[in-house]
């Protein structure tokens, strides 16, 4: 494997943002479906892949959605072409014998232990957030996260059945860079946040 050139590495990272404003050009189903096919391959513990997601697209869905989200989420939910509900799956441990197939055995690790269920479920639905964004910007979507929302509303509206709880949301879309693009904030410094040891 090589390495990406500045260009790709701009794209995902150096000059990508978090967008609060957007156009009017759709994000079709192909490119849903492009989006899934990237992240999917990012790596999870036992290869769990918890994450469930909810594209939320269409007029009706999005009026489902917009009391659950602070106020100040809601104009531009409404206007982006696509709002990602990433959720994890409490049950995704059923699917390991299918998922891993060398150790089926791992199911077990996991039925019964609630703990390590709501642990393992959040952590790599996390992880498989972060690989949605990056798959997104690398697609030429543009992103913007957020986790000002009322879960329980969502869960209700979305997931009702209880077995797939929300972990946050992202709209996707075409960024206007024009409105409500915020100057880069700073990051850490590398001394302020690793240590070689």
């Amino acid at each position: 494997m090589g390495t990406l050139d500045a260009a790709s590495l701009d794209t995902i990272f150096r000059e990508a943002r978090s967008f609060n404003a957007w156009t009017d050009k759709p994000v079709s189903d192909d490119t849903l479906n492009a989006l899934y096919d990237l992240l999917k391959w990012g790596p999870t513990s036992a290869n769990c892949s918890p994450a469930r997601i909810v594209f939320v697209c269409s007029k009706e869905a999005k009026e489902k959605l917009l009391p659950a989200l602070l106020p100040q989420n809601q104009t531009k939910t409404r206007e982006a072409p696509v709002c990602a509900i990433i959720g994890y799956d409490l049950e995704f441990y059923e699917r390991i014998p299918e998922l891993f197939p060398h150790n089926p055995g791992a199911r077990n690790w996991f039925a019964g232990n609630d703990p390590l269920i709501q642990e393992t479920a959040f952590r790599n639905s996390s992880l498989q957030g972060a690989y949605f964004m990056i798959a997104a910007r690398a697609l030429g979507l543009d992103c913007g996260p957020m986790s000002g929302f009322a879960p329980d509303q969502v869960n209700e509206a979305f997931f009702p059945d209880g077995k797939v709880k929300a972990n946050f949301i992202c709209n996707i879309g075409y960024g206007d860079a024009t409105r409500e693009l915020f100057d880069r904030s700073p990051r850490l410094a590398f001394q302020d946040a690793c240590q070689i040891v």
